[in-house]
């Protein structure tokens, strides 16, 4: 970086991936290129157990699914505001919490920005979902704490937040040249949020916006409950999910949610698991689902599982075409088929819910029929079988597709900034 130095960063921490951002020089936000070049991260740890090294992001997920020994750990932004969160659990090193790792990852990111900007930053904007925890104010506020706690031990002095969608609000008013009423839209790997908000080029340099927001709202459904349920539609019937045993009653269901969920995964390998797992064999009419199952679990494959039905249903978004789910990694020629038809009957029930969070946010602003945009950030937002949900729930109004993965850490870059006193240039 050259000119003036970074007086806070903006960090996105997500359930699927991170960015980081800064405003530079010109008065405009920048990516920190975190890995290879890539402004974003995926939020995933490693503790490689052949080399006892750790590792982060696209490097981890990859080493995992190479098969080097270790231990995997994705969506660690989930377990905010649970009681797992301080459980302690076994990696190569001994035993830690998930509030370590945690941690761990965010020093990590603190590190990679503080070597790109060529000095060290103490200040952090992190931004933070509507609602970690539906309906639990209190565990809304221990996971804020937890989150507070983390970034301290990963090296910040200073610590404040922002919700998400105002972020991305603060990013996108720079493109906005008419006073407009905009729903911020924010579908992210674990919650949707959204916000009603003013925006105009005469708004941006105040230095409180309060006024300006006129609601929000958000709901604990993101990226990762759509790829769970097509896992469990999808997948999960070929391990023997609601298959049926000999007296006629379904397989136990508890162990095909957990193997779909990417921060539970790892629970099932643990040798209590595998024994219970393996006396299920008796509720199977059918032996060889039973197999594939215990193939999964004793080769440690969830993950795999977790990343092709993750890359299928980005495949199967981006054009009308089906496609396949590689499971031949269980069994040769063993897949699973999915299409853009499909997989909006599949989510249906998760997208209605989603689409109604807005509706209500904009009903709350007293807004309804007076939006002028709904401006979309977070990777899960290109999902087309939800843009077209939006468009049912919203007809007429036009959808702006943003910086998809950037445009929360940018907004939370120029939030660092206003709030430490310098002005943003236009």
């Amino acid at each position: 970086m050259t000119g003036g130095k970074a007086e806070a960063l903006g960090i996105d921490f997500g359930t699927s991936n991170s960015a980081i951002s800064y405003v530079g020089p010109r008065g405009l936000a920048q990516l920190v290129p975190l890995e290879g070049g890539e402004g974003t991260i995926p939020s995933a740890v490693f503790f490689n157990a052949e080399e006892r090294t750790i590792h982060f992001g696209r490097e981890a997920i990859a080493l995992y699914l190479s098969g080097v020994d270790g231990r995997l750990m994705r969506s660690l932004k989930s377990l905010l505001g649970s009681s797992l969160l301080h459980e302690q659990t076994r990696v190569p090193e001994g035993m830690v919490n998930f509030q370590d790792v945690i941690s761990r990852f965010l020093k990590e990111l603190a590190t990679r920005a503080n070597r790109h900007l060529g000095h060290e930053v103490r200040r952090v904007v992190i931004g933070r979902p509507v609602h970690f925890v539906d309906d639990a104010p209190q565990r809304d506020k221990q996971a804020q704490q937890a989150l507070t706690k983390a970034a301290t031990a990963a090296g910040f002095d200073e610590v404040s937040f922002e919700l998400e969608p105002i972020a991305a609000a603060f990013d996108y008013e720079r493109r906005v040249t008419r006073e407009s009423l905009i729903l911020i839209v924010d579908i992210g790997g674990g919650t949707s949020d959204f916000t009603v908000v003013r925006l105009g080029p005469g708004r941006i340099a105040k230095a409180d916006r309060s006024g300006d927001i006129l609601a929000t709202s958000g709901v604990h459904i993101g990226g990762t409950d759509y790829d769970r349920k097509l896992s469990l539609e999808r997948v999960m019937p070929l391990l023997g999910l609601r298959h049926r045993g000999p007296t006629g009653r379904e397989v136990p269901s508890s162990v095909f949610f957990d193997l779909s969920t990417w921060h539970l995964i790892n629970w099932l390998y643990a040798p209590k698991s595998l024994r219970d797992m393996q006396e299920l064999r008796t509720s199977y009419s059918d032996t060889r689902l039973h197999d594939r199952l215990m193939t999964v679990l004793n080769e440690r494959l969830g993950h795999r599982i977790a990343s092709e039905v993750e890359l299928a249903k980005i495949r199967s978004s981006q054009s009308d075409a089906g496609t396949a789910i590689d499971l031949s990694h269980i069994e040769a020629g063993l897949g699973a088929q999915l299409d853009a038809q499909g997989m909006g009957e599949d989510l249906r029930g998760l997208l209605e819910q989603v689409v109604a969070c807005g509706q209500e946010c904009a009903k709350a602003a007293s807004a309804t029929g007076a939006i002028d945009a709904l401006y979309l950030t977070g990777g899960s937002s290109a999902l087309k079988s939800f843009q077209q949900a939006l468009a049912v729930g919203f007809p007429g109004v036009p959808i702006v597709e943003g910086d998809l993965f950037g445009g929360v850490a940018s907004g939370l870059a120029y939030a660092g900034q206003r709030r430490h006193g310098t002005a943003i240039p236009r």
